[in-house]
């Protein structure tokens, strides 16, 4: 390995340092309690290391989302590319989500504990880099709606309406497996999400 692959790496090990300490404390404090130095305590590293790659604790909060979006968009980047049809590709997609959601939980929860809280918590133009990370999925669901709507095999008036509706039903359908043991006790919530995803794709067929 030469010097420049090596600072890369040693670079790139840092990162991960950070951000696995973040996302430690993130889960554990919430957001509100969580500084810097904090971090940096938590990372083993000098306050002004964690300077040296990120300038406050939002860009890091929004690097930690912004990887957990990106790779489930490769996911999806993957079905996309199959030879099959329009409800498939959909059906595959939402169950990409639901494996993501357990084989990838740190992530998913990330995800999810900005999208679930009521308080805002980047500046516009940084909410506004994650917004555009989520909305490359969006638009990937809206494309097959609308060519399935255009070879005459699918029927909806608004794909981008869709899509964000089947979006928000799958990420709303996850929320429901921590009440497996309660509300839930008589069902498995796996089928339940087969179902309720197979209602939405059955509505535009």
């Amino acid at each position: 390995m030469g010097v420049k692959e090596r600072k890369a790496l040693e670079k790139q090990i840092r990162r991960n340092q950070i951000l696995d300490a973040a996302r430690s404390l993130l889960f554990s404090s919430g957001i509100d309690s969580i500084s810097i130095s904090k971090i940096a305590n938590q990372a083993e590293l000098g306050v002004g290391t964690i300077y040296f790659y990120y300038k406050n604790k939002e860009e890091i909060f929004i690097a930690l989302q912004k990887e957990g979006v990106e790779l489930l968009y490769s996911m999806i980047l993957q079905i996309v590319k199959k030879d099959i049809n329009h409800e498939e590709k959909l059906s595959r997609i939402a169950f990409c989500y639901y494996r993501f959601s357990e084989e990838q939980k740190n992530y998913f929860d990330i995800i999810n504990y900005f999208l679930s809280s009521p308080t805002i918590y980047f500046e516009p133009d940084l909410k506004n880099k994650i917004d555009m990370s989520g909305h490359k999925i969006l638009r990937i669901i809206r494309d097959i709606v609308a060519d399935g709507v255009q070879q005459n095999v699918l029927n909806e008036q608004d794909p981008q309406k869709f899509s964000i509706m089947f979006w928000g039903t799958l990420h709303g359908l996850l929320q429901f497996k921590k009440l497996e043991k309660t509300v839930l006790e008589n069902e498995s919530h796996e089928k339940l999400f087969n179902y309720s995803v197979q209602k939405l794709i059955s509505s535009i067929k």
